[in-house]
């Protein structure tokens, strides 16, 4: 390890050269150029901030501090000059409904595209609560947030391979039209999938389908599928080298992640990734426990699961990407009698189990904040026939809940969440898939025509005798 010396407006930093080689561009150039300059072990930076560098110093050391709107303009100017990626990418994952607007208008102005372009979509999910905010933004910049497509909520009921001889015409992936509080079909799943007990995910605004079973002893399904809403097309791409179901699916940067399942009905252990590029499937450390079904998130760009231990005990894990190791979080000890779920939103992870056996329908939340690791249990209980929080899904600061009855929207912050609107239900019960997808005008457009095409050869338009 070779120390050297950055001297920032007074301040005198003293850090380990190879970091600044791997995570900055600028330092890389420097001291690859065989200029005099890069054999000094001392040097001074002009134009930029010391807090800034500082910032820089944290998050290279794996730190992921939270920052105010002086210290993201610090930050964001710092990642800019040294062309830090990993500086850019915490000040994505920091993004929220208080400061994006602000990001967005720095990262346009230090020419961060990364955190430009995400800004600038976290905006478009929110338009209209930010409206007024944004009015004061240059033409140019409103002009690219208004030609960026929302978020739209979907979903996908549980649904077995369908028999060529029995077609199930329910077998949709629909969105939520919330203008007109009603759901469209986006359109049916390929026969040969299967999205009872299988992994589910999105990843550049793509759905994948992984694993599943049919039959009433679970026999896997062993192919895999692919939705491009923009194409509107489905293919199919290659499974996991260990079949499964019940498993976990998360997409993160470039990668599915499948997580435990069952094969023929045994738990496995066994974590398998995919690379979007390489279009290959390699396993991974395994878990800590075989586990079927165990509820993930992602929060502040990391990965975690939720396992749910005998002795009624909730530990969760963080998979480490650049590990490749699951460490362990937090744990608590809490009554459930079957299930759980968890979102991330911010920096925080919100656990929601059934409540004890004898009122299961009742649904308790607790939120676990990464930065403080304590939790909290919030205020008052969620009914599950309602609310059904088993589905919750976040955008912006909403979430949304969804079964047959009924879309329940919460406005959530750190330790209440709020019912804020009701929105028709889901036209399908049984279990969920739900996610968000931003599909294309054009789509939404062919999905209402068909649907009225539809509504006119059951009931045709009579033409008036004269």
């Amino acid at each position: 390890m070779v120390q050297i010396f950055v001297k920032v407006e007074e301040t005198l930093f003293e850090t380990d050269k190879d970091l600044l080689v791997t995570h900055s561009e600028y330092f890389r150039a420097l001291f690859q150029s065989g200029m005099r300059e890069s054999t000094q072990d001392e040097f001074y930076l002009q134009s930029l901030s010391a807090k800034g560098f500082l910032i820089m110093l944290r998050v290279l050391d794996g730190e992921q501090p939270l920052l105010n709107c002086e210290e993201i303009l610090q930050a964001v100017e710092c990642a800019a000059f040294l062309q830090v990626q990993l500086l850019a990418k915490h000040l994505v994952n920091l993004i929220n409904t208080d400061n994006c607007v602000f990001m967005y208008q720095a990262a346009a102005t230090y020419g961060l595209l990364d955190l430009f372009h995400s800004a600038a979509l976290y905006i478009r999910d929110i338009y209209e609560l930010l409206e007024e905010d944004i009015q004061s933004l240059p033409t140019d910049l409103l002009q690219y947030v208004e030609s960026l497509l929302p978020s739209t909520f979907v979903a996908v009921g549980a649904h077995t391979p369908a028999s060529s001889f029995l077609e199930d015409a329910s077998r949709k992936i629909c969105f939520l039209d919330e203008q007109n509080n009603q759901w469209e079909s986006l359109g049916c799943i390929p026969d040969n999938a299967s999205t009872f007990l299988a992994g589910v995910a999105t990843l550049d605004n793509k759905v994948y389908i992984v694993g599943g079973a049919h039959g009433a002893n679970k026999k896997v399904v062993e192919r895999s599928f692919c939705y491009d809403v923009d194409n509107r097309r489905w293919s199919e791409f290659s499974s996991p080298h260990q079949l499964r179901y019940e498993v976990t699916l998360v997409g993160h940067e470039a990668h599915l992640y499948a997580i435990g399942g069952e094969y023929e009905k045994v738990p496995v252990v066994s974590v398998e990734k995919y690379s979007l590029s390489s279009q290959t499937w390699s396993f991974l450390s395994e878990l800590p426990q075989p586990t079927a079904g165990p509820p993930a998130s992602k929060a502040m760009g990391r990965i975690f699961i939720c396992l749910w231990k005998p002795l009624d005990t909730t530990i969760i894990y963080e998979y480490d990407i650049l590990k490749d190791e699951w460490i362990f979080v937090t744990s608590i000890m809490r009554q459930q009698s079957y299930g759980h779920c968890m979102v991330g939103h911010r920096d925080n992870l919100y656990v929601m189990r059934n409540g004890p056996s004898d009122d299961f329908l009742r649904c308790t939340i607790e939120n676990f904040n990464l930065t403080t690791k304590q939790w909290t249990t919030l205020s008052g209980q969620y009914v599950n026939s309602k609310g059904a929080l088993f589905t919750a899904v976040i955008r912006g600061d909403t979430v949304f809940t969804l079964n047959r009855a009924l879309t329940l929207l919460y406005s959530v912050d750190s330790y209440s969440w709020k019912p804020k609107k009701e929105k028709a239900g889901f036209i399908r019960g049984g279990s969920l898939h739900a996610f968000f997808l931003r599909i294309p005008e054009e789509t939404k457009l062919i999905a209402k025509q068909n649907r009225m095409n539809q509504l006119q050869s059951h009931y045709p338009v009579r033409k008036c005798s004269s």
